[in-house]
Parts: structure tokens; C-alpha cells; sequence
């Protein structure tokens, strides 16, 4: 029986880890979507790039600084996956490399349109090495200062520890690359329309069901299969509530119906009950994603109002609604959830004082501080050197061309 439950949670482990990397080719339909033809094949290829390299850093590097020993701060072994024997390991490893190619994924989102090539495998390497496994170890390492035998954080699939990380690195790169060529006139944001819808909603639906191996997944195990059903039930529940909440907020803001403000609900949502999905109760994770969805809408709109171009949202779908997911938890966690999952107290609402809370928000404020100094270190180290971005000539002739000398569609026909 024992071997038969080690094959049933590895076969689970690895089901999720392809759903996760599948999300990869959601971000590609969702960006290039999002952004102008010139650059929709850059930003594909992209996407094949930040997995290649996440792959080969994580397996040397990445994989050893989160989740080895010897440290409250960083892992000390189990480089080049040293330790890593069997297919329950492998298939563990797999599905965390997955995760941060995600992370890596999302701090792409402020570079769009108007970085060089070169930067992604630079900074891409730094990111996979050094930046994500070092939250990584501190929140899900059980040895980490957050982790099990420390603060007892609760971020169950990675709110903070994937989409803060990421937006934060988005939110550096961004600030340092300046805004791109023709996005504000007179000082006042200029609308860059959406090449292509369709992919944006496609891109949308692919990272929704991927979701489920990232949330469901981070069970790592069907011996309770209460559990891993339970925590599908709250990420879809949250997501629905953030597509409405989006929508219905764009319409009081904008008086219009806004297809891509439902998509970025969608997602904001989904990031938000991340961290929370295995310790809220329904109604809660209800709540959880309408406020993302909403609130997120809003903050992209205030951002991008105080010159800050950010041309997939990043920083709010991802930055934003990850503080608002991971500090749900000190407010909303509840006592038999809590008791589940194993990690941390019950919420303020709950009884629970505030303790979590506490906790919550010191890792908040701990991850971001931590990724926005060492993101700018290593970003302004390659501005100051090779540089970040692309000429004006090549950023007006689209990154299709300039970057990769064939453009993503054939506009002659």
C-alpha cells in the first residue's frame, strides 16, 4: 500500500507540473495578445526562452538554494538536484522548476515591447539562481525563518512567493526601462489597443485551468482527496468572483464592458486565492477574488495615470493582488482549515488574534524589499552596462523584426 500511494502522488505531482507548465503557453496568447503585432513574435519566443533557461538554472541552482539545508536564509546543498533519486523526487522537482518559470514569466510583463534580447538571459538567470529560491526557502522550505519550523507563513501555492516575486521584478525593470515610445502624450496615458483579443480570453482560459495544478497541485499528494478537491473549489470559485468583479468595476469606471479589464479579473483573482485557497472557506474565497479582481482594475488605472507603463498590468494583477491574497489569510483563515493544512493560526475574524496577520504582512514586506533591491542591483549593473533597452529604431520597427528578422505575421497579404 505504501508503494501504491507513493505512484498514486507522484503521478498526481507530475499531472500538475504539466499543467503548470502549460501555463507558459497561456502567458504567450495572453501577452502577445495584449500588446501590437510587431512584437507578438518576440514575445512568444519569449516564452520558450524563460522556460529553457528556468529549466537548466533551476536544475544546477535554483532547486538546491530553495529547498536544501543548512540555512534559515538560503539552502546549502542538493545543487544540480543532488539528493534526487526516484520519480517522486524528480517529479517534485519538475513541478517546482515549473513554478518558478512562472515567476520568471510574470516579471517579463514590464520588460514588454522594449527590452533586448540579451536581457532575459542575463537577468532570467540571475532570477531562477539566486532571487526566486531564496523566498522560496524562507516561506516553503520547513527549516526557512518563514517556513514550518519558523513565522509559519501561510502561502499555500505561492501568492507572495511566485506572483509578488514576479511583479516586483516587473515593477523594477519597468521603472528602470522607462515607458515605450508613444504611450504618453502631453504627460497623459495613450491607449496601445490590443492586437488581438480572442488570444487574450484564450490566454485567459489556459492559465485558468492551469491554475488548478498550481493551486490543486501543492498538495503534492491524493491521500486526501478532500483536500486537493476542496482547494479546486475555491480557485475556481475565486476566479469567477474576479472576472464579475473586474467587469463590474470597469463598468462604473470606464462605462464600458471591458474584455481585457474580465480577463486580468480572472487572473488577479486566481493570484489572490493562491495563498488562501487552502485555508478560507467558500464564501470567503468568493470575496477574496471580487475584492482582487476589482481593486486590481482600479490600481492598474491609478499606476498607469502616474506614468508608469506597465503594458500587461503586472504589477496590479500580479504585485497587487498577491499582498491582498497572502494577507487574507491573517483576517480570513479558518480553524479547521487552518488545522488541515497544517500551517499557521486561525484569521483575526476567526478568533485567532493577530498573530498572523502579523505574519502575513512582515512576509510581504520582507519578499518585496528583498526582490526589488536585488532586481535593482542586477537591472541597473546591465543598464549601466550592455544596457536594457532596445533603440528607438528597433522598438519602432517592432521587436519581431529588429530582434529576431522575421516579423510574427506576414502583413503583406
Amino acid at each position: 500500500m505504501k508503494d501504491l500511494s507513493l505512484s498514486a502522488d507522484t503521478l498526481w505531482i507530475l499531472i500538475a507540473a504539466i499543467l503548470v507548465l502549460l501555463m507558459q503557453a497561456g502567458f504567450a496568447f495572453l501577452e502577445s495578445g495584449s500588446l501590437r503585432a510587431k512584437n507578438a513574435g518576440h514575445i512568444t519566443g519569449k516564452q520558450i526562452i524563460t522556460l529553457a533557461v528556468a529549466s537548466i538554472v533551476y536544475w544546477a541552482v535554483g532547486y538546491g538554494i530553495e529547498f536544501g539545508t543548512g540555512s534559515k536564509i538560503i539552502g546549502l546543498n542538493q545543487f544540480f538536484i543532488g539528493g534526487v533519486t526516484n520519480g517522486h523526487d524528480s517529479a517534485f522537482w519538475l513541478f517546482q522548476m515549473a513554478f518558478a518559470a512562472v515567476s520568471l514569466a510574470i516579471a517579463w510583463g514590464g520588460f514588454a515591447e522594449r527590452a533586448k534580447l540579451s536581457v532575459y538571459f542575463i537577468f532570467g538567470t540571475v532570477f531562477v539562481a539566486i532571487i526566486y529560491p531564496v523566498v522560496g526557502h524562507w516561506v516553503w522550505n520547513a527549516d526557512g525563518w518563514l517556513g514550518l519550523n519558523g513565522w509559519q507563513m501561510q502561502d499555500f501555492a505561492g501568492s507572495t512567493v511566485v506572483h509578488l516575486q514576479g511583479a516586483t521584478a516587473a515593477l523594477i525593470g519597468t521603472l528602470l526601462l522607462g515607458h515605450r515610445i508613444g504611450k504618453f502624450v502631453d504627460g497623459k496615458p495613450k491607449a496601445l489597443p490590443a492586437h488581438n483579443i480572442p488570444f487574450v480570453y484564450l490566454g485567459t482560459f489556459i492559465l485558468w485551468i492551469g491554475w488548478f495544478g498550481f493551486n490543486a497541485g501543492s498538495t503534492v499528494s491524493v491521500g486526501n482527496g478532500q483536500f486537493f478537491g476542496y482547494v479546486a473549489l475555491t480557485t475556481n470559485l475565486a476566479a469567477a468572483a474576479g472576472a464579475l468583479g473586474a467587469l463590474f468595476t470597469a463598468m462604473i469606471l470606464s462605462k464600458k464592458a471591458d474584455i481585457g479589464a474580465m480577463c486580468n479579473g480572472v487572473l488577479a483573482a486566481l493570484v489572490a486565492i493562491t495563498a488562501s485557497c487552502a485555508f478560507v472557506e467558500p464564501w470567503a474565497a468568493i470575496v477574496i477574488g471580487a475584492v482582487a479582481g476589482g481593486f486590481t482594475y482600479w490600481t492598474a488605472l491609478f499606476f498607469e495615470a502616474k506614468g508608469l507603463d506597465d503594458p500587461i498590468y503586472a504589477v496590479s494583477v500580479h504585485g497587487v493582488a498577491g499582498v491582498i491574497g497572502t494577507i487574507s489569510t491573517g483576517f480570513l483563515a479558518a480553524p479547521a482549515l487552518v488545522k488541515m493544512a497544517g500551517v499557521g493560526k486561525p484569521g483575526l475574524f476567526y478568533g485567532g488574534g493577530w498573530h498572523q496577520l502579523g505574519v502575513q504582512v512582515t512576509g510581504v514586506l520582507a519578499a518585496f524589499a528583498f526582490v526589488a533591491v536585488a532586481s535593482l542591483i542586477v537591472l541597473g549593473i546591465i543598464k549601466a552596462t550592455i544596457g536594457l533597452r532596445v533603440s528607438a529604431e528597433a522598438e519602432e520597427a517592432g521587436l519581431d523584426v529588429s530582434e529576431h528578422g522575421a516579423p510574427g505575421y506576414d502583413l503583406s497579404k
